[in-house]
């Protein structure tokens, strides 16, 4: 058989076709390789990054510590934190729609565990978690383009994934549109969790996390921002009448849906659950567990606005609690304030009755009249204070004052005949009659000692002390 030479052009094709394979396999710049470099700005809560304020994508580049650490869960409570950044919740991360993440995630060498991390936001098995499985002592590295506006929530995702969330290991990540927001005049960052812990809210002392209370969904503790009291005195969102507000919300879970409201404000506009659909004149929106959404506010009047979960034994019981202090002129035609107060006496009105106590767990045995008056305090911080107030002025016609009362001063230990059986009916203090309930309150002899102690030494009171014999011996003989 007579074999042909390939003509010229059979021998060009040939030469073309490699070359083009040559070129496909070469490294050669890339759209990526000519985004500009962008080092992350991220915050911790409730603070935000500023706004993108970009018209192109960019190469973002975020880098996130993990730790194991030990801090304050609640006044007097530790807890040991699992987390993103050293805080609860992590960084607030910020990026705009098309940016390409490069992601670098390292676990300290003193954490015990592995750690990964799974970001909603991300298109991509396990939202990262398969690419940055990071044990003690490593780091990785993973990218991906955000391809979806909206607030998500990032968690971490190493088994048993419940237990590291519960720990701490939640955060969220903005996308914002190609766009952008609406301007305001103020952006912050509040998400909620829970915590499951051994001993019951408030048991003082290092306090371990708590599989079965998890497993039945039961927690003890339902905050904001990680801790009890973490948007509350000094650490309250300020704010000026006039302003237009937007908090990113998230919720870390693991388990229980959020009923989010301000008491105080409507939301004008919700982005439900932390997308495009926008919904007005909002007064409570749900935040599922691993979601999210963004609510905007004018403020218009000034005073404490209070953030809550609406199941509301979670906000007044749990820890659920914040404030936003906006300050500013009155305006009386949006909001008078009280106008009148007066006695009313309707017929027929009924007894309320007042359960029986039960005894309450073990509480830490203070050491002098000086830490029971500090133990005090939180004890008075968590059962007394919505109802008798900060600085013990009671409330005009239904609590009295605990500050200057006759009724306390003249005979400390009938307080605690009070608190461990309750009040109910006609009482003078400082010559003003109160007819309202005191139900009886579960607390141990230390912390009725403790919380007595407190009152009686606060305010300008003239001092004593209570001792947890001094309630012993009442619950002896009643």
């Amino acid at each position: 058989m007579r074999i042909m030479k390939p003509s010229w052009h059979f021998r060009f094709i040939g030469l073309l076709a490699i070359a083009t394979v040559i070129w496909l396999v070469m490294p050669t710049a890339t759209a990526d390789d000519e985004l500009p470099v962008i080092e992350a700005i991220v915050t911790s809560a409730p603070q935000v990054p500023p706004p993108v304020n970009r018209d192109h994508p960019a190469k973002v580049i975020v880098s996130v510590d993990t730790t194991e650490q030990v801090g304050r869960l609640a006044d007097g409570v530790e807890y040991i934190f699992w987390t993103f950044g050293g805080t609860v919740p992590g960084p607030f991360i910020r990026v705009r729609e098309g940016d390409l993440v490069e992601f670098h995630l390292n676990n300290r060498p003193d954490s015990k565990m592995p750690h990964n991390i799974d970001l909603h936001a991300v298109t991509g098995p396990g939202g990262g978690a398969t690419s940055s499985f990071t044990a003690p002592g490593h780091t990785t590295q993973f990218s991906f383009t955000a391809l979806n506006p909206g607030l998500y929530v990032y968690h971490c995702a190493t088994a048993p994934v419940g237990m590291h969330i519960a720990n701490g290991m939640y955060g969220l990540i903005l996308v914002e549109p190609e766009d952008g927001y609406p301007e305001v005049d103020r952006e912050f960052y509040v998400m909620q969790s829970e915590f499951y812990t051994k001993g019951d809210f408030g048991e003082e002392g290092l306090r371990p996390f708590d599989m079965d209370e998890a497993l039945a969904e039961n927690p003890d503790y339902v905050v904001f921002n990680g801790s009890v009291g973490a948007l509350q005195g000094d650490n309250a969102i300020r704010a000026e009448v006039g302003e237009t507000i937007r908090l990113f919300v998230g919720n870390g879970g693991p388990n229980l849906v959020s009923s989010f409201h301000v008491i105080g404000e409507i939301f004008d506009t919700v982005y439900v659950e932390g997308g495009d659909l926008l919904n007005h004149n909002v007064q409570s929106t749900l935040v599922p567990a691993g979601g999210s959404a963004i609510v905007e506010f004018k403020v218009e009047v000034p005073g404490k606005l209070h953030l809550v979960d609406h199941s509301i034994f979670r906000a007044f019981n749990k820890g659920a609690l914040g404030t936003i202090d906006v300050q500013g002129e009155s305006d009386v035609a949006v909001y008078s304030g009280q106008q009148y107060e007066g006695i009313y006496l309707p017929e027929g009105q009924a007894e309320q009755l007042v359960g029986e106590a039960h005894a309450a767990p073990a509480s830490p045995k203070a050491a002098s009249a000086e830490e029971r008056i500090l133990f005090g305090q939180r004890v008075y911080e968590r059962n007394c204070l919505a109802c008798h107030q900060a600085e013990g002025q009671g409330l005009t016609g239904a609590f009295p004052p605990l500050a200057g009362s006759d009724y306390l001063l003249n005979d400390p230990k009938h307080a605690i005949e009070v608190l461990l059986d309750g009040l109910q009916g006609e009482i003078q203090v400082n010559g003003v009659t109160y007819n309202g309930v005191m139900p009886a309150v579960r607390l141990s002899d230390e912390e009725v000692a403790n919380v007595l102690t407190y009152v009686l030494n606060s305010w300008g009171n003239d001092g004593g002390v209570i001792e947890p014999s001094d309630v012993a011996s009442y619950r002896g003989t009643n």
